[in-house]
């Protein structure tokens, strides 16, 4: 069967895509952010001797990596305002559950950087005198950091195509605004394949630059 392209329909649309397409970057850096700040304080718990810390980090990491993305996504938006006592947004929902998701890889991704770290290391921080929190922030915490970089950029670039399936939540983000393109004006061919070149352009400089910086500091080291 011949099929000819036309991509009209996608050149007059391409503002409603580039809108959309902001919205993509918007929930993609917020999730990201939040959760890499929310994954360094639970890895500490992770890594923390008392049990009481310790214990619900564990509780909480297993329940987010074990439970499907979409089904958290779909709980935080129909389900949570039932506990809440009001309704979310589709935005915020999504922002909330994508940034427990990755908060909760990302917890795992440094803790290991951080048991990695020689015990050498800690002892010798602290026979000069530096406190527990010094140590992590001076010492091992660039390190960390450092090593776990590779880890952490696939996380961010799982993160950016994760952010697709907020349009099940009516998020008017680049794939939501590109299935109702579709269905509008039934070019899925054109409009999704310009909506996956979207996201290539979208992610791949954050993949390219960061492989440009890991050979930087292993060049360095």
């Amino acid at each position: 069967m011949h099929y000819e392209w036309d991509f009209k329909v996608v050149l007059d649309s391409l503002p409603i895509l580039l809108r959309g397409l902001v919205v993509t970057v918007e929930l993609w850096m917020v999730s990201l952010v939040l959760g890499l700040a929310l994954g360094l304080a639970i890895s500490l718990g992770r890594v923390s001797g008392r049990g009481w810390v310790n214990g619900p980090a564990i509780a909480y990491v297993e329940a987010f990596r074990n439970t499907p993305v979409l089904v958290q996504l779909i709980w935080f938006y129909y389900a949570f305002p039932i506990v809440l006592g009001q309704q979310l947004t589709p935005f915020v929902a999504a922002v909330l559950a994508l940034t427990l998701n990755t908060s909760a890889y990302s917890a795992e991704i440094l803790r290991g950087g951080i048991v990695s770290i020689a015990r050498g290391q800690w002892e010798g921080a602290k026979a000069l005198g530096m406190t527990r929190a010094a140590t992590l922030r001076r010492i091992v915490l660039p390190q960390v950091f450092r090593r776990m970089l590779p880890a952490l950029t696939n996380r961010a670039i799982e993160l950016a195509k994760v952010t697709s399936l907020a349009s099940l939540l009516a998020v008017n983000e680049v794939m939501y605004e590109g299935r109702l393109l579709s269905s509008t004006y039934y070019r899925p061919l054109e409009v999704l394949t310009v909506v996956a070149l979207f996201y290539f352009l979208l992610i791949y400089p954050g993949s390219y630059l960061s492989s440009r910086l890991e050979r930087h500091l292993a060049a360095r080291d």
